[in-house]
C-alpha cells in the first residue's frame, strides 16, 4: 500500500504536522459526539424525558472506559514515541503491545463485574427506584462491549501514532453512522426502547473493531504488535513497563473518572433540589459536555506524538511551537463552544426534550450558566495534555485530581447552598477557572525561576 498518509514527526513542520493530525482526528471525535447527541435524541424523543435520566445514570460507565483506554492509550504512545525519536523501535513496538493487550484483559473483567451488579451500580451513580429497571436495561447490554471499546480506544493510539490518522478518522465516523442507523431502527420501527438503544451502541462499537484490526496487521509501518515472550525475566520487564505507562497515562484515566464523578455528584444534587426532571435537564449538559473534553482531546492527541517526538529528541524550540499552538486552538474552540451553548440553549433543549416537559425548561434556562465551561475545560484538558507528552506526570496528575476531585465536588454542594438552583449550573465552570487559574501561576512561576537561574 502506498502510505501517502504517513507523517514524519521528525522533520515536517509543526503547523503542519498538526494540520494533519488535528483534523481527521476532530472529525473522528466529533462524529462520536454526533452520535451521542443523535443517541439522546432518539432516546428522549422516541422513548421519553425518563429514559433520558436513566442514560445518564449509566454514563459514568462509559466515562470508566474512556479513563482506562486514555491511560494505556497515552501512557504507552507517550513511551513509543520518545522510544522512535531515539531510534528504538523494538521498544516502541513493546510497550504498544503491552498497553493494548492489558486494557483488553482488564476491559473482560470489568465487563463481567459491570453485568453481575446492575443494580447495585445504578444506585451507587444515583439512580431513584423508579428509574432503577430502565437503567438496568441499558446497563447490561453496555457491559458487553467493554473489551471492545478498551481495545478500540487504545489501538487508535496506534494507528495515529504511525502515522494514519484519516484512518482512525473513517472508523470513528463508520462507527458512529452504524449506531444511529441502529439507533433509528430500534428504537422507532422496532419499538425496542431503551435496550434498543444499548444494543445498536454496543453492535456498532463492537463491529468497528474489524476493520482497526485489520489495517494494523496489515499497513502499519512504523510500530506493530509484538510477540511478548512469557518468561519471568520478560513479564517482570512487560510490568515495569506498565507502571510507567500508567505514570504517563494516570492523569488521562483520572480526567475521565473527573467527568464521572462530576456526573454521579450530579446526579445526586439534581434529583435533591429538583428530582427526576432536573436529572433529565442536567442529562442534556451532560451529553453535550463531551464535545468540548472530546475537543481537547483532539487537540492534545494530535500534538502529543509532534510534542513527545520533539521531547525525545532534545527540540525545545519546536517543542515551544507546538504548544503555542495547542493553545491557540484550545482557546479558539473553546470560546466558539461556550457561544454556541449560550446563544443556542433552546435549541439544544429542544434537540433532546420534548418542549411542553418542565425539564425543557429548566435546562434552556441552565445551559447558558453552564456554557463558560466550555472555554475553560478546553484549555485545560490541552494543556494537561502538554504536561503528559513531555513526562511530566505527576504535575499533569495534580491538576487532574484538582479539577475533577478537589474543587468540583466542593463547588457542586456548596454553591446551591449560596446561590440556589442557578448554583448547580455554575459548579462546574467554577471549578475549572479555578483550575486554570492555578495551573497558570504555576507555570509563570516555573519560568520565573527559570529566567533568574544565572
Amino acid at each position: 500500500m502506498s502510505n501517502r498518509d504517513s507523517l514524519d514527526f521528525a522533520k515536517e513542520p509543526v503547523g503542519s504536522l498538526f494540520r494533519h493530525m488535528f483534523f481527521p482526528t476532530l472529525i473522528g471525535m466529533v462524529s462520536m459526539v454526533v452520535l451521542n447527541i443523535t443517541d439522546g435524541a432518539f432516546v428522549g424523543h422516541g422513548v421519553g424525558s425518563d429514559a433520558l435520566a436513566a442514560v445518564n445514570i449509566v454514563a459514568p460507565l462509559f466515562m470508566v472506559m474512556g479513563a482506562i483506554g486514555l491511560m494505556f492509550g497515552i501512557g504507552s504512545s507517550v513511551v513509543a514515541s520518545i522510544h522512535l525519536a531515539k531510534g528504538n523501535a523494538h521498544a516502541a513496538n513493546i510497550n504498544l503491545t503491552q498497553g493494548v493487550g492489558v486494557s483488553v484483559l482488564i476491559g473482560i473483567v470489568l465487563g463481567v463485574l459491570i453485568y453481575t451488579f446492575q443494580r447495585e451500580l445504578c444506585l451507587l451513580f444515583g439512580c431513584s427506584e423508579a428509574l432503577v429497571p430502565l437503567a438496568c436495561s441499558y446497563m447490561k447490554w453496555i457491559a458487553l462491549m467493554v473489551p471492545f471499546n478498551l481495545f478500540g480506544m487504545t489501538a487508535m493510539f496506534m494507528v495515529r501514532l504511525d502515522g494514519h490518522p484519516k484512518f482512525a478518522m473513517l472508523i470513528n465516523c463508520g462507527m458512529a453512522g452504524l449506531n444511529m442507523l441502529l439507533d433509528y431502527i430500534l428504537i422507532f420501527p422496532l419499538h425496542m426502547g431503551l435496550e434498543g438503544a444499548a444494543i445498536a451502541t454496543s453492535t456498532a462499537f463492537s463491529l468497528g473493531n474489524i476493520p482497526l484490526m485489520w489495517f494494523i496487521l496489515t499497513h502499519l509501518e512504523k510500530v506493530h504488535f509484538q510477540r511478548i515472550k512469557l518468561t519471568m525475566t520478560s513479564l517482570r520487564l512487560t510490568l515495569r513497563n506498565l507502571v510507567y505507562q500508567m505514570r504517563i497515562g494516570v492523569s488521562g484515566l483520572l480526567g475521565e473518572l473527573a467527568i464521572s464523578s462530576i456526573l454521579i455528584v450530579g446526579n445526586y444534587v439534581f434529583i435533591h433540589y429538583l428530582g427526576e426532571d432536573g436529572v433529565a435537564a442536567y442529562s442534556v449538559a451532560c451529553y453535550c459536555l463531551p464535545i468540548v473534553f472530546m475537543i481537547g482531546n483532539a487537540i492534545a492527541n494530535s500534538m502529543q506524538p509532534i510534542m513527545s517526538f520533539a521531547y525525545g529528541a532534545g527540540n525545545g524550540e519546536r517543542l515551544a511551537d507546538a504548544r503555542r499552538l495547542a493553545l491557540r486552538t484550545a482557546l479558539i474552540s473553546g470560546l466558539a463552544g461556550m457561544i454556541i451553548m449560550c446563544l443556542g440553549s433552546d435549541f439544544v433543549a429542544a434537540t433532546f426534550l420534548d418542549t411542553r416537559c418542565t425539564a425543557y425548561q429548566l435546562c434552556r434556562e441552565g445551559l447558558p450558566l453552564y456554557s463558560p465551561a466550555f472555554l475553560v475545560i478546553a484549555v485545560n484538558v490541552m494543556y494537561i495534555g502538554y504536561l503528559q507528552s513531555i513526562e511530566a506526570a505527576r504535575q499533569a496528575t495534580l491538576f487532574t485530581l484538582l479539577r475533577g476531585f478537589v474543587l468540583s465536588i466542593p463547588c457542586f454542594i456548596i454553591l446551591p447552598m449560596l446561590i440556589g438552583v442557578s448554583g448547580l449550573w455554575l459548579a462546574l465552570p467554577l471549578a475549572e477557572l479555578l483550575t486554570a487559574i492555578v495551573m497558570f501561576a504555576v507555570n509563570f512561576r516555573k519560568k520565573n525561576m527559570q529566567r533568574q537561574k544565572p
